[in-house]
């Protein structure tokens, strides 16, 4: 059957800016509009009157099908994607389709009324959007990749630095001790070659006798001191490196921490004033935690104290920890250097970001102390600095960590 239609009504249907047709139970075209005819490269002599099977085959599954849906069911549907090729082109077009049923006065659905709105250059855009997105969420990766190898590069120089401080540490009493013992082994040749001639006197082997004492207290002392630094060194090392969890003392870890730093600050003419409060027991990660110190200590020598020493005290660091409220702990790492201007200051924790890059700075130092306070340890740190006035960072580290085992 046709649908028969006023004059009025065919004007608005052929003067809709969206394509319209009308299409029987049985899926004929009963009316076609002007647009349609635009956007799908149709024409109205070879489709009206004709089934949608003998027009557009590749389609006539699904429109048989939807139009069943809205006879049986009486509801409309809306939303449909459509895409294929006009026949006039090869490019291929996209459309959104919405069926709605076409009603007697007694309500009998006797036709279907289908608009068709072109989304060509929308799902272009969509595509070129998901394209650029996925290019950038590929160079986010690689440059995620590139900062992780950089931070860890730092934290590998962090620990360089570390060993060369320890080195001398060691090699002070181990050289004492190689002087002493030089000296014991010289008299100990000449002791025993008086023995062998038989003219020992009782004032040589009270003298010798007071030499191995003074030098084996002395080899003891030097020894023990050097045992003492390696024991540390390995302590920091391995929390740095394997950056496990475990029960510590805060002071006792940040004392090991920044003794591995003396002689370098000694060269540079800093002071160093630590003051902790004993039994400030964390269940927290020592290794970030002394990652941190090392960071603020180098962050400190590089940029509070810049050039080189002169023999003369140019700066204090004053590193003072102490128990806070509410099961946390308080450190503060304060310098009386040459302070940050205002535009630093507020750029100081920005990844990559140094004012002195020409002297080999990567810009991560205080980056990575913000990334472990606040993602690894769970703590806050603040940061005051004023020109020619020194810089203190305050942290707040509770004294159990949050647990960090279901992170990467």
């Amino acid at each position: 059957m046709l649908v028969s239609t006023t004059p009025a009504l065919q004007l608005i249907y052929d003067t809709a800016p969206i394509g319209l047709a009308c299409l029987s139970r049985d899926c004929r075209y009963l009316l076609i509009n002007q647009r349609l005819t635009e956007i799908c490269g149709i024409s109205v002599e070879g489709h009206l009157g004709h089934s949608v099977r003998d027009c557009v085959p590749a389609l006539a599954d699904s429109v048989e099908q939807i139009v069943r849906s809205i006879v049986k069911t009486g509801e409309p549907v809306i939303g449909i994607e459509v895409a294929g090729q006009r026949a006039d082109q090869v490019e291929e077009r996209s459309w959104v389709t919405y069926w709605h049923p076409l009603r007697t006065q007694g309500g009998e659905i006797i036709a279907v009324n289908v608009a068709a709105e072109e989304i060509t250059e929308r799902k272009r855009a969509e595509r070129e959007i998901r394209s650029a997105r996925d290019a950038a969420e590929t160079a986010l990766r690689h440059l995620r990749d590139i900062q992780a190898s950089l931070i860890e590069a730092e934290k590998l120089a962090a620990l360089g630095r570390m060993v060369a401080g320890v080195a001398h540490e060691i090699n002070t009493p181990l050289g004492s001790s190689l002087t002493v013992a030089s000296t014991l082994q010289r008299r100990a040749e000449l002791f025993a070659a008086e023995v062998a001639r038989g003219d020992l006197k009782r004032s040589t082997l009270i003298r010798f006798l007071k030499l191995v004492s003074e030098a084996s207290a002395q080899l003891v002392t030097n020894l023990d001191r050097a045992a003492e630094r390696v024991q540390s060194f390995k302590q920091v090392a391995a929390d740095q490196t394997e950056s496990y969890r475990r029960n510590f003392d805060a002071g006792e870890l940040t004392g090991q921490v920044l003794s591995q730093f003396e002689r370098q600050l000694r060269q540079r003419d800093i002071a160093l004033s630590l003051r902790c409060e004993p039994g400030l027991a964390m269940d927290s990660y020592p290794g970030p935690f002394g990652q941190v110190l090392t960071n603020l200590a180098v962050n400190a020598m590089t940029h509070a104290f810049p050039g080189d020493g002169r023999g003369t005290i140019r700066g204090t660091i004053n590193v003072s920890l102490a128990a806070a409220g509410n099961g946390h702990v308080a450190l503060s790492f304060a310098d009386d250097g040459c302070g940050m201007p205002p535009d630093v200051e507020r750029r100081a924790f920005d990844p990559f970001f140094t004012t002195r890059r020409h002297d080999g700075a990567s810009g991560l130092g205080l980056h990575i102390v913000h990334s472990i306070v606040v993602d690894r340890l769970g703590g806050q740190l603040q940061l005051e600095s004023k020109p020619g006035a020194g810089t203190v960072l305050r942290l707040v580290l509770p004294r159990i960590a949050p647990d960090r085992r279901g992170e990467a």
